[in-house]
Parts: structure tokens; sequence; C-alpha cells
């Protein structure tokens, strides 16, 4: 048995361009790694399986050939020649379609498992061309840190951060489908056509959001950060509003919708005040996770 784990992601910064003619849209967006884990256990198996434990809901989650962490094992053994099959075990603690990649978490840990299970022995930039082909969070969940993402966030280059920044997570009962998302800024867009500025073809990411990761300056980065996604999912989630009010009002510097949501992100000054700010938004019944960044990408760990 080989065991691995991937961190999950936030956004602090991400823009959204005009819908291409292929149904896609170019996007520019700063992804931090943050210090919430799925944990994959890899075993030696004749077919492929996957089954899921957890601290989140984990209704709705596929266990065939659809699911990520599968189709990931599936592709790894198509390039390498390999025979037989995995038998995989996920604990899930990064939230379900919660804006945060872990479904793309769960694919880079079991590329990394996987590998190192059968021996396979391919080369970073081999599995990061795998991760690619599984979707566009896939390659940042193998490398982790702080990084770049245009096209469709998976062309990654990597960004410079100084320091440790502290974040407290909202995790909602919420579900936002990622493309439910989109559509919904089309359409946003559409209705506010003559108020908002025009999309950009080519999106790219704000020089003082560059400059405060640099930095490691957690007021800078909370004045930088964006999110074009967060009116659609503010609209499809109204309840999220109220939630990023009372962080802020408990002392977050900022607060933000991680990628397309339903989780908040919610940036504070140091330790201290992400213990505060927990303190107050599980006071609130919220479920508050405090987490920091950045962390590494999908490694090997013991057992």
């Amino acid at each position: 048995m080989v065991q691995a784990r991937a961190p999950g992601k936030i956004n602090v910064f991400l823009e959204v361009g005009t819908l291409g003619a292929d149904g896609y849209h170019e996007i520019a967006t700063a992804y931090q790694a943050v210090s919430l884990y799925e944990e994959v256990r890899a075993s030696h198996a004749s077919d492929f399986s996957v089954s899921f434990t957890g601290s989140v809901d984990l209704t709705g989650l596929r266990t065939d050939g659809s699911n990520l962490a599968i189709r990931a094992a599936s592709m790894l053994a198509r390039k390498t020649g390999y025979r037989e099959g995995v038998k995989l075990e996920i604990e899930k603690n990064v939230p379900v379609a919660g804006g945060m990649g872990g479904g793309s978490a769960d694919a880079a840990a079991t590329l990394v498992a996987c590998d190192a299970l059968w021996g396979t022995g391919l080369s970073k930039e081999e599995l990061l061309d795998l991760a690619a082909r599984l979707g566009p969070d896939v390659p940042f969940a193998l490398t982790g840190g702080t990084a770049i993402g245009t096209g469709r966030g998976d062309q990654l280059s990597a960004a410079l951060a100084k320091g440790q920044f502290n974040w407290v997570l909202v995790i909602s009962d919420q579900v936002l489908r990622t493309p439910d998302v989109y559509e919904e800024l089309d359409r946003h867009r559409e209705r506010h056509v003559l108020d908002i500025s025009p999309a950009r073809t080519q999106p790219q990411v704000e020089a003082n959001v560059l400059q405060a990761l640099r930095a490691g300056d957690a007021h800078l980065l909370g004045e930088s950060l964006h999110n074009d996604l967060q009116a659609a999912a503010l609209h499809l989630a109204p309840e999220l509003a109220g939630i990023l009010e009372l962080g802020e009002e408990n002392g977050a510097i900022a607060g933000i919708v991680s990628g397309s949501g339903p989780t908040i992100a919610f940036l504070a000054a140091d330790l201290d005040g992400a213990l505060e700010l927990q303190v107050a938004l599980s006071a609130a019944r919220m479920n508050a996770v405090r987490v920091t960044a950045p962390v590494h990408g999908a490694r090997l760990v013991g057992d």
C-alpha cells in the first residue's frame, strides 16, 4: 500500500475572459495551496475501484469510471503499459463541489501514489502532462505552492510568495456546480453590459497581487483579492453574502468566494487573528476551518 496527499486550493485572484467559440473561457488566476488535504491510499488490485471516507459531505460522489481519481489511475496505466488495476481509498477533507479543487487533488495524489505503487517511474513533467489532460486544476494540485494559471488555469508559472498567509475557510452545505456558475457569469455580464467593464479576451493577474504575494503582505493581498465568479456565485447562493459580511465584521482583512464557490476564504492578519475569527464564525454555527498557505503539492506520505 502507498499513501499520498494533495492540498486543496484557493484562488486569491481570478479574472475570467470572454466566452470563446469552443464554449470555454480563458482565465488568469493566482492559486495558493492550503493546508487542507485529500489523503489517497493505493493498493494492488486486478481492477480499478475507489471508496471514500472523510470529514465533508460525500453525497453525490461517483465511484465509477467517471471519477477523476479512477480516470487518473487508468490514464497512468495506459501510458505506462501497466496491466493490473488499483484499489483507491480516499479520505476527503476538501469540500465536494466547494470551489477548492478537491477532485483535482484526488487525481493528483492518485497519480503520485500509483506511480510509486506500480514502479512506473514517470518524471514530474510526464505526470504534469497527464494532470493537464485530466482537468485545469490538477496540475496545480500536483505542484502546490503559489502559482499563476492561465489558459483554462492549467498553464502554470511559479509565483514567488514570502512567508505564510493565514486563512479561515467557511465550508457551506450548498453545492455550486462550476459550469452553472460560469453560465450565470455570462448572464450577469449580459444583464449589466452598460454598467460593468467588458471582459478581456486575454485576462491577466494584476501586478498588485504579485507584489503582495512577493512581499508576504497580508493587508496588501487583502486589498487585491478579486474573483470574477463571485457575483455569479452570490446570485446563485445569496446566503453567501451574509457570510462574507459576518467574517469581515469579525476581523478578517477581506473575504472572497473561492473559485466557483461556495466555500468562502477569509484572510487574517496573522495566526492570532485567524484563531479569533475561527472562534467567532464557529460561534455563529459556521463550519470554519483554519488553514495556512502556501503548502507543497501532491507527495507521498508515510504510513
